[in-house]
């Protein structure tokens, strides 16, 4: 595992982004590794999915702390104490604040089921089929202490279709979601995406393939 950056991966649900990314770093050539999961909700099967990757699990609950800050200073330091290089959330819910983020500064990531900056928060895609558009999709972005607001540095597109449903409409988002998280990740790390003036910069264009546009696509 030497030479590749460490990843600490923030959950609070079922992880199948985090399987994303562990199965992306189950890869030889991957340039990461999954260090650390830590969950805020004991429950989370993300856990278990840690687990059987033979990755380390831990639980932080957010309810025995008095203070946000608390809270997150604890998080931090499980982070740091593990190596954690990166910081990737993936269906963690909940927001971070300045002094978190300042200790990973530049480098904590989010995926979020949208075209962001449309449908930040919850329910996204519910959020979009409300609203009528006829194109939805994820977001990758470095995260800043607002609601979905960091600088997008990935975007993949899909059709929203004639009869779709909340769910119909999730699982043809979270099947890019999977393709996009890692290979984001591995740009990340390598230096493939770099923020100049609060904007995201990357040398790849746009990619299209099984019925979706993604950017930027796979390095050559």
């Amino acid at each position: 595992m030497s030479g590749r950056a460490k990843l600490g991966v923030l959950v609070s649900g079922g992880g199948s982004n985090l399987q994303a990314l562990l199965d992306a770093c189950a890869r030889a050539d991957f340039p990461a590794e999954v260090a650390l999961v830590v969950s805020n909700v004991p429950t989370a099967f993300a856990l278990q999915r840690a687990r059987d990757a033979g990755v380390e699990a831990r639980v932080l609950d957010h309810k025995g702390f008095g203070a946000r800050a608390d809270f997150e200073r604890a998080l931090g330091d499980l982070l740091v104490d593990a190596g954690v290089e990166w910081v990737c959330l993936a269906g963690f819910m909940r927001l971070l604040g300045a002094d978190f983020l300042g200790r990973f500064a530049g480098r904590v990531l989010n995926i979020h089921p949208s075209l962001l900056p449309a449908f930040p928060g919850l329910h996204a895609q519910r959020q979009a089929l409300d609203k009528g558009v006829k194109v939805a999709g994820c977001t990758v972005h470095f995260v800043d202490a607002g609601m979905d607001t960091g600088p997008i540095i990935a975007q993949a597109a899909v059709p929203v279709l004639s009869g779709d449903d909340e769910a119909a409409l999730s699982a043809r988002i979270l099947k890019e979601e999977h393709r996009l998280y890692p290979l984001v990740v591995k740009l990340a790390v390598t230096g493939g995406v770099r923020l100049e003036g609060g904007r995201v910069v990357s040398p790849l264009g746009p990619a299209v393939g099984d019925s979706s546009l993604r950017n930027p696509g796979e390095p050559g």
